[in-house]
């Protein structure tokens, strides 16, 4: 049994967050806890989907508006039910990872938000932040920081 009631795990469709969900889901296993799978995104239009393609190679997922964004929710919430997590609720949310994140932990009143450590060593992670540390520092919640990158 968790003492969390709600759980909020971030999830951008890297393989390294979903070890993050599997994680939460874990954590969310008694079926008395629920646990919300959420995905951040940008709205954008075609030309800025191919421009981005072609910079961002293998990381282009990230901006390709909400398609992917449901796919990533179905593919979370597999994993999730894998571990045991019975009480699942998928969430995508428009906007930058780190409010959007922040913004829906106040909303479904969570008591734990679990994020993976991507980003979280890297130079342009100390320097601009990152969503690990930045969630770590702003929020007001219990926040887990999965180590799914070493």
């Amino acid at each position: 049994m968790t003492a969390y009631r709600t759980i909020v795990v971030g999830t951008d469709g890297s393989d390294s967050s979903y070890v993050a969900v599997e994680k939460a889901a874990a954590l969310a296993g008694d079926g008395e806890t629920t646990l919300v799978v959420a995905c951040a995104y940008y709205p954008t239009d075609d030309r800025d989907v191919a421009a981005a393609a072609d910079v961002l190679k293998d990381e282009a997922y990230q901006v390709r508006g909400s398609a992917p964004t449901n796919e990533i929710l179905r593919t979370a919430r597999d994993k999730a039910a894998a571990v045991g997590a019975k009480n699942i609720v998928e969430r995508s949310i428009v906007g930058e990872p780190v409010e959007s994140l922040l913004a829906l932990v106040k909303e479904v009143e969570a008591d734990l938000l679990v994020v993976g450590n991507r980003g979280l060593n890297t130079l342009a992670g100390r320097l601009l932040g990152s969503v690990p540390s930045d969630v770590a520092r702003k929020s007001r919640s219990d926040v887990l920081i999965v180590h799914t990158v070493r």
